[in-house]
């Protein structure tokens, strides 16, 4: 039904039920962020009891890269990681609908350095990052410090859904959004001086082509941000984003990546090196609900 959905326009009547939801979601985010925050809190233990297939999936994920951890020390790990997705969630309500610049007036920059360097190259600028809980509101933290910042993105099916997606996305920074269907304008951004954020950290299953190293696990991973640097010549760099125990947010760059496009192998072992020790930071603010080791390489032992 969802892929049905993506061909009616968004008042079709089939689609009310949606536009119910999205009210829903509009009310919450009325909210102060600290209670926001609290109920995520509360939502997250509730869903770590409840979603037994992803605490299954998450398990999994966590008792493979983290094998040192005690059987206790992992159970911590997997509920902090269902209260961080969903204070995740309760932020990106705020990100679609209300005002972010105090986040931004209080963020906390590292390696802000790299970025000005890489700005200073005059070069288009492709930052890879991975699916950490802030989810939306990594895009205006970091959209605020770039100048003409980008993103890439998979539509949602449901019409409705993409839409209230991607209007909250845009509101901020002048933030450009790019689909998967969309590369040739994301090239001729970059090529014009634009600065794409792109979460290539997911299980892309026959589209991997490398395999490498990620916190010990022979990980599956795509070619395509070599793919990118190669055909628009971007200065490459790594953005990382946290929510912080005071209250504030984070992002750090990574010094640029230099050479990057030239091995496709050692572009991909990079740029995952660089992730895993920044997850390893804040090890419960990972998208570990996720299948990431779902595509194993032929010989090795299925994770799930």
């Amino acid at each position: 039904m969802a892929k049905k959905n993506k061909f009616r326009p968004v008042w079709h009547p089939a689609l009310w039920p949606t536009w119910i939801v999205v009210f829903i979601l509009f009310c919450i985010s009325l909210l102060p962020l600290s209670t926001k925050l609290s109920l995520g809190e509360k939502l997250g233990k509730l869903l770590h009891k409840k979603l037994k297939s992803r605490a299954k999936v998450t398990r999994k994920n966590i008792a493979a890269c983290f094998p040192e951890l005690s059987d206790e020390e992992q159970a911590r790990l997997i509920e902090d990681t269902f209260i961080s997705c969903s204070k995740g969630f309760m932020e990106t309500t705020h990100v679609w609908w209300r005002d972010v610049q105090p986040m931004v007036d209080n963020l906390t920059i590292i390696g802000h350095e790299h970025l000005l360097e890489a700005q200073k190259r005059g070069k288009g600028i492709l930052l890879l990052s991975g699916h950490f809980t802030i989810f939306d509101l990594a895009l205006p933290l970091i959209g605020s410090q770039l100048h003409k910042p980008g993103y890439m993105y998979r539509p949602n099916d449901n019409p409705v859904i993409d839409r209230m997606i991607e209007k909250g996305r845009r509101r901020h920074c002048d933030i450009q959004g790019f689909s998967k269907r969309n590369l040739r304008g994301m090239i001729k951004y970059i090529k014009e001086g634009g600065s794409v954020w792109y979460a290539a950290d997911q299980d892309f299953g026959r589209h991997s082509t490398e395999f490498v190293d990620f916190f010990g696990v022979n990980t599956a991973c795509i070619s395509a941000p070599s793919w990118i640097a190669r055909e628009t010549d971007a200065s490459v760099l790594v953005v990382s984003q946290f929510r912080l125990p005071n209250g504030k947010y984070e992002i750090a760059f990574s010094p640029i990546l230099e050479n990057f496009g030239k091995d496709d192998a050692k572009d991909a072992q990079e740029w995952n090196a660089y992730l895993e020790a920044e997850i390893r930071r804040h090890p419960d603010q990972y998208l570990w609900l996720h299948k990431r080791f779902k595509t194993r390489k032929p010989g090795d032992d299925p994770i799930y």
